[in-house]
């Protein structure tokens, strides 16, 4: 075991299934001579040559479409992205191709790839390279979505998808790259997918967040027991598939929760969540599901951003919310 940050957890991940999987490589943009723009694939080119850590044209469609045809083809190959807003030329691909082989070929076929996002604010960089929309990846069928926020869990998450039959798309929290610390196994411990963790335990509200926003949501549970308010936090790790077992259960014995998410607040993910746990624990609840979210505007410049991202005095003030309604 060795204690490292969110990106280092990342590239032993990389590096573990590069020298363990010959069917594995890595492309995207500048992922090898510079390591990449987060410098998560730094060294491995050299470590393991260009024909095994690509260097692709500046073309986001064209990356997840050669990853493509290379999974379907019998690779795993994992592909990044280097924002999340840079996704966008390629959601034809990822929506309509990526996404559908296995239903269009009746099973004959699937992909086998991971395309590996970071996402979210935090960093100061404007518009399409600070974007949480995860949301138009979980609406899609035929992928899964998976979000860590830990070190080990990053590491372990990343070695699962690696290994899954079907498309997995990794998103990768930026402003824990380095904030996030943590022991990690050498190498690094699986972790499957659909299956949340209590990162705090407690008696009076549930609060459920996912990558970015877990430790943020951690120092708010913090701040509510000084003012004897017990708070349960749930990682959801993966949105889809998404524990709704663990959710459920916490809310049931709670009667309180509040959902916590970086992204857009009109049909976000914690939209789903709030339906869901009022359509499953109605009768448990002692006050309306809470939403902790961004804004629905484009996420603004460097003064203004942490105007847009929900801070720990906003989630608290929706636990208090949520306990005053008993």
């Amino acid at each position: 075991m060795a204690e490292v940050n969110l990106a280092q957890a990342l590239t032993r991940a990389l590096d573990h299934v590069l020298a363990t999987n010959p069917e594995t490589l890595v492309l995207g943009e500048d992922v090898g001579r510079t390591g990449g723009v987060f410098r998560i694939t730094d060294g491995l080119q050299e470590k393991y040559g260009a024909d095994r850590v690509i260097d692709t044209p500046v073309a986001e469609s064209g990356i997840v479409g050669a990853a493509f045809g290379m999974a379907v083809a019998g690779l795993r190959p994992i592909a990044e992205i280097q924002f999340l807003g840079f996704a966008y030329p390629a959601y034809d691909q990822i929506v309509s191709h990526v996404s559908r082989i296995r239903h269009r070929s009746q099973h004959r076929f699937t992909a086998p790839l991971v395309i590996r996002i970071p996402y979210g604010a935090g960093i100061g960089a404007a518009e399409h390279h600070s974007e949480s929309t995860e949301a138009i990846f979980a609406h899609t069928p035929g992928l899964k979505l998976v979000v860590p926020a830990t070190p080990a869990d990053a590491a372990g998450l990343l070695l699962t998808a690696v290994e899954d039959p079907d498309p997995v798309v990794f998103l990768e929290p930026i402003r824990s790259y380095r904030r996030m610390r943590g022991e990690v196994a050498d190498p690094p411990a699986p972790v499957p997918f659909g299956e949340a963790i209590t990162r705090r335990a407690g008696a009076d509200v549930t609060m459920i967040a996912y990558g970015a926003m877990v430790p943020d949501v951690l120092d708010a549970a913090e701040h509510l027991a000084a003012a004897g308010i017990d708070a349960e936090v749930i990682d959801l790790r993966t949105l889809v598939p998404l524990d709704f077992e663990t959710v459920i259960g916490s809310v049931t014995r709670t009667g309180r929760a509040v959902v916590v998410q970086e992204g857009h607040r009109t049909c976000g993910f914690g939209a789903e969540l709030a339906a869901t746990i009022q359509e499953e624990a109605l009768y448990s609840l002692q006050a309306p599901v809470g939403r902790v979210t961004g804004f629905d505007t484009v996420v603004p410049l460097r003064r203004a951003e942490h105007h847009y991202v929900p801070g720990v005095g906003r989630i608290v003030a929706a636990a208090e919310a949520a306990m005053g309604g008993s």
